[in-house]
C-alpha cells in the first residue's frame, strides 16, 4: 500500500439540454449520448488505477456518469449530498440577455456581487463541504484511490 492518497474528482458528462435551461439542482436532466460517451470513457481511464471508493452527487446526470465506473470496477455508489451542484437563482430559466433572464430587472439585485456569487450558494459554503466530502474519500481509501462525480462548479 502506498503512503500518498489519490481523490479524483469527475465533472459528470454532457447533459441533454437543447433549451439552452440553466438546469442546477433541478432534476430530468440526464446525459446526452455524448454525455454517454464520456462516462464510458471515465470508466476506462479509472479501469487501470487502484479505485476503491466511488462517491457521487444524487442527480441523475452525475449517478448516469458515476454508472460505467461502478460497473467497470465493481464498486458501489455512495452517494452523498454535499457533492450536488450548487444552488443558484436562475434554475429553471435561460441566462443571457436576449430572451433570457438578465433581461428583466427583477432579476438584477441576483447579479450585484460575483465574489459571494449573490445569484447563489456562496463560494466559501462550496468549498466546505467539498472540502469536507475530500476528506471522506480520503479516508475512505487510505494509500489508494476514490472518485467523487459531481458538478462545474463545486469541482
Amino acid at each position: 500500500m502506498s503512503d500518498s492518497t489519490i481523490v479524483h474528482l469527475l465533472r459528470h458528462g454532457e447533459v441533454e439540454n437543447p433549451a439552452g435551461i440553466v438546469y442546477g439542482r433541478l432534476p430530468g436532466y440526464h446525459l446526452s449520448a455524448n454525455g454517454r460517451a464520456m462516462a464510458s470513457a471515465a470508466a476506462d481511464y479509472f479501469a487501470d488505477r487502484p479505485v476503491v471508493a466511488l462517491f457521487c452527487s444524487p442527480l441523475e446526470r452525475a449517478q448516469e456518469t458515476a454508472r460505467p465506473v461502478a460497473e467497470r470496477l465493481a464498486l458501489d455508489i455512495v452517494t452523498d449530498d454535499r457533492l450536488i451542484e450548487s444552488w443558484n437563482h436562475f434554475e429553471g430559466m435561460k441566462f443571457g440577455v436576449g430572451d433570457g433572464s438578465l433581461r428583466r430587472p427583477a432579476h438584477w439585485p441576483h447579479l450585484v456581487n460575483p465574489f459571494r456569487p449573490s445569484w447563489g450558494e456562496p463560494y466559501q459554503d462550496v468549498a466546505a463541504r467539498m472540502g469536507a466530502m475530500m476528506e471522506t474519500a480520503r479516508e475512505a481509501a487510505v494509500g489508494q484511490e476514490a472518485v467523487c462525480v459531481s458538478h462545474q462548479l463545486p469541482i
